[in-house]
């Protein structure tokens, strides 16, 4: 058995999960801050850091719920769709993929597919800038195909039932607290990703470790160590 495979659970997985934002695209800083600035021009006192902390891995849909329920303040007609919009044109400016991500997975001997809060239309348009849509066309999953996002496992069974793996058999590569919970509601193993740009204030990990990680890296060479063949 391989012993890196092994450092992320007992044996080479038969299925890797890969999310989407923070994981294989730095998009986090910029959504985060678009998010910020939106909710706050409609009266939401909160800054990136409470964005960040409380928000990250979730969906639009779980978060305005939130900021109802937490701040009192009902998002206008539009307003979920205006952020988005002006976080796909922050992408087109400012949207990297992880260093390393294309040349890790492309040498992955193992099935792969990408689940993820984001909505369908910020996926492939995520995906595509970096070019790495190619890697997982046909293989991308989405929170809106399931009735609920993560933190519960919904999504993640949802993507193992149509990869046809059990998920038992299936490692997940997460970088939110939310994203590792619902990993381990659905009975997978789950490696946290520190690589990206929101993570400078824990580059250690140390909330996904509690969250229940089983082991966490900051880059695609660590990652790498872990999962490559040979």
């Amino acid at each position: 058995m391989d012993a890196r495979a092994d450092a992320a659970g007992h044996g080479r997985p038969a299925l890797v999960i890969f999310d989407c934002d923070g994981v294989l695209v730095d998009s986090e800083p910029i959504s985060l801050a678009c998010l910020t600035a939106g909710l706050n021009r409609i009266g939401v006192p909160i800054d990136v850091e409470t964005v960040r902390a409380r928000f990250a891995g979730t969906s639009m849909t779980s978060i305005m719920a939130h900021i109802t329920r937490d701040y009192g303040v009902v998002a206008p007609d539009g307003f979920v769709d205006a952020v988005k919009a002006k976080t796909l044109c922050a992408f087109d400016i400012e949207l990297r993929a992880m260093t390393g991500a294309a040349k890790m997975i492309a040498a992955l001997d193992l099935p792969i597919c990408v689940a993820s809060s984001s909505d369908p239309v910020r996926l492939h348009h995520s995906l595509g800038l970096t070019g790495l849509l190619p890697l997982f066309e046909g293989r991308i999953f989405s929170s809106v195909e399931v009735p609920r996002g993560k933190p519960f496992p919904d999504l993640f069974l949802h993507a193992a039932a149509r990869m046809q793996t059990a998920p038992a058999s299936c490692l997940v590569v997460e970088d939110s607290v939310p994203g590792v919970t619902a990993a381990r509601a659905a009975g997978m193993r789950v490696i946290g990703f520190t690589g990206g740009g929101h993570w400078g204030h824990d580059p250690a990990g140390a909330d996904l470790s509690a969250a229940g990680a089983d082991v966490v890296v900051s880059d695609y060479a660590g990652l790498a160590r872990l999962i490559l063949p040979g």
